[in-house]
């Protein structure tokens, strides 16, 4: 049977397991593919560390290098994370016309274009689908089964530090900081949790799943990223009581549908022009995103001809991450056998003049809470601001029972361009009967 040798730069929770479920289930896959994976370098941090019968001290050294010009290496998986070593791991190995396969969504994210240029140049490939969603397929789905569609818009769950903290806080009631410091005991958040809370994460996986979905690199400054840090208890309960569950959404969205140049005409035709965000969004407790919970990842795929789709799954951990390395795996053991580096190139910009739109000109519904002294004319001054910027209010819920000088106060606004909701909000802040900031979350609805 055909053997293809594999080098793994990273020996950590993620390296580990792939090395594990080699083990597990290397003669399966073997059965399966009529080919044999073998690990037979690893690089790690301290090759002196006692790793057990997983990780052998004749695999491992401490120079990546040793893995990237290793001859008997045909596959190098890179599992450090960063965007630094990692980049010089990538490169080296792509410009050996080796094979690579990475779960670094920071990596792509900064340096995409450029990897994807070096794989196309060497005659070699990258492979990435733990990248995103842990052990959920979906950049297979995208780049292989919806090949025949145009993604009109596609809306995910992908951090699980987030989605955990934000079921906490809604299946018990407890505060944003309570339900972080319980993430943190439970491994799913870091001590510095910025990167989960503030969006970045999502941002990233995001611009990656944008990018693949419209044929242009999405760039990370041109993603509007929102993280959960200020969403409260509060916000949790009232907006159970209108129907909805707070998610952090990754949206992706066409807004601008793509225009061929007419015929004769020596103009370019018109890329789509698209949404692409992370926020907290109000999502309606019947659609099935608002009962993914704890940890888990899931993305709604909307295609012109496939409809509506799901993809529901563990987007972290050791084993989901690892499940999607070995498919990967699979995918560049075939293409070696058969002599194929390119039989599903990692990225075709195939929509080189597709756009990312300014946030402000998105056309979206709002959750509003304000903090306003409960005086007469209140309600009257509010209005009166959002009608003159053309803002129309569909309720408004004053609930009973608050105690202090300041009770909330609850808008849900109709669709709006977001800049005039947010000039208009920035205008009721400064009523004197407004006490602090809007709180402003936006609503997706089911109908994408």
């Amino acid at each position: 049977m055909q053997q293809v040798k594999i080098g793994l730069v990273g020996g950590g929770t993620v390296g580990s397991g792939v090395v594990r479920a080699l083990e597990h289930n290397g003669e399966l896959m073997a059965s399966r593919l009529g080919i044999r994976l073998e690990v037979v370098k690893v690089a790690v941090r301290d090759p002196r560390k006692g790793r057990g019968d997983e990780l052998p001290a004749r695999l491992l050294t401490g120079d990546w290098k040793a893995v990237v010009h290793n001859p008997d290496v045909q596959v190098v998986v890179e599992l450090i994370g960063g965007t630094t070593t990692a980049r010089e791991v990538v490169l080296a190995a792509l410009r050996h016309g080796k094979p690579v396969v990475t779960a670094n969504k920071a990596l792509l994210s900064a340096h995409g274009e450029e990897l994807f240029a070096a794989a196309r140049d060497n005659n070699a490939n990258l492979y990435y689908e733990a990248s995103v969603a842990g052990g959920i397929p979906i950049i297979k789905v995208l780049r292989e089964a919806l090949v025949g569609n145009r993604i009109l818009a596609m809306r995910g769950i992908v951090n699980g530090t987030c989605n955990y903290i934000l079921t906490r806080m809604k299946l018990e009631g407890i505060d944003f900081a309570e339900a972080l410091r319980e993430a943190q005991r439970l491994g799913y958040a870091e001590a510095d949790p910025t990167l989960d809370i503030d969006g970045h994460d999502a941002a990233q996986k995001t611009g990656i799943l944008a990018s693949l979905a419209h044929g242009f690199w999405v760039q990370p400054r041109e993603i509007h990223t929102e993280g959960i840090r200020n969403v409260t208890r509060m916000d949790i309960q009232f907006a159970a009581r209108l129907g909805y569950t707070i998610r952090l959404l990754g949206v992706v969205r066409t807004v601008a549908p793509e225009r061929p140049a007419p015929k004769g005409s020596r103009k370019k035709a018109a890329g789509p022009g698209i949404q692409v965000a992370v926020y907290p969004a109000l999502v309606p407790d019947s659609h099935v995103l608002a009962s993914v919970n704890h940890a888990f990842n899931a993305i709604a795929v909307r295609g012109d001809i496939v409809g509506e789709t799901l993809f529901y799954g563990r987007g972290a951990g050791g084993d989901p991450t690892a499940s999607s390395v070995l498919g990967d795996l699979a995918d560049a053991a075939l293409d070696l056998k058969h002599g194929s580096h390119d039989r599903v190139p990692a990225f075709v910009p195939h929509h080189r003049g597709g756009r990312v739109v300014p946030m402000d000109t998105v056309t979206c519904r709002y959750y509003v809470r304000l903090a306003v002294l409960d005086r007469p004319g209140v309600f009257a001054r509010i209005a009166s601001i959002l009608a003159r910027a053309g803002i129309g209010i569909s309720s408004i819920i004053q609930p009973e029972g608050h105690e202090g000088e300041a009770v909330p106060v609850i808008l849900m606004i109709h669709d709006a361009p977001d800049g005039k909701v947010r000039k208009a909000m920035a205008r009721v802040a400064k009523l004197p009967a407004v006490k602090g900031p809007p709180m402003m979350i936006r609503v997706e609805g089911a109908e994408g």
